[in-house]
């Protein structure tokens, strides 16, 4: 896709229509999957939404990718204490889901794990079904991280914030 495309896209493409998609009882059901989810690993899940990115930036290069490194940062998902921060960003103007995990669940979980999840949670969205795909995602995600990052210490505190942020 070249800049030109990026550009149009994040200038025109439904970026508008968050509200429609991610409504408050969609956000309220997500953070009830996070932290029923996390109590039976040792991860961290962070979700993150945003409608579209600058122009400038676009024009600058600044892609799905760099953007989801950068929101990893700037919400401390690296912050915790097994370094099992994961972070579902998507980047609604350019149909984009990037999944970061912390370098501790990254030696446990491979990437073609994530990116599986990632082409499920696409896959629903295509279909106009945002709900099912974030739920599935969260879903898939903690089924991951209960069989590669196991642990119910029931006293784990809660390092990152349930409720996904949009940005």
């Amino acid at each position: 896709m070249t800049r030109m495309q990026r550009l149009l896209m994040n200038l025109f493409d439904g970026w508008f229509q968050m509200r429609r998609r991610f409504p408050k009882s969609l956000l309220d059901d997500m953070t009830i999957a996070i932290a029923e989810g996390e109590r039976g690993h040792k991860g961290e899940i962070c979700f993150a939404v945003e409608s579209r990115l600058a122009p400038l930036a676009v024009l600058e290069g600044l892609d799905a990718h760099r953007r989801a490194q950068q929101v990893f940062a700037q919400l401390h998902v690296w912050d915790t204490e097994h370094n099992s921060g994961v972070l579902f960003y998507v980047l609604m103007a350019e149909h984009r889901v990037v999944i970061i995990a912390d370098r501790g669940i990254a030696t446990a979980v491979a990437q073609h794990e994530w990116d599986s999840v990632r082409d499920h949670m696409l896959t629903r969205f295509a279909k106009g079904a945002w709900r099912e795909g974030c739920l599935d995602g969260i879903d898939e995600a903690h089924a991951l991280l209960k069989r590669h990052f196991p642990g119910n210490d029931k006293a784990k505190p809660d390092e990152l914030p349930d409720r996904p942020v949009l940005l």
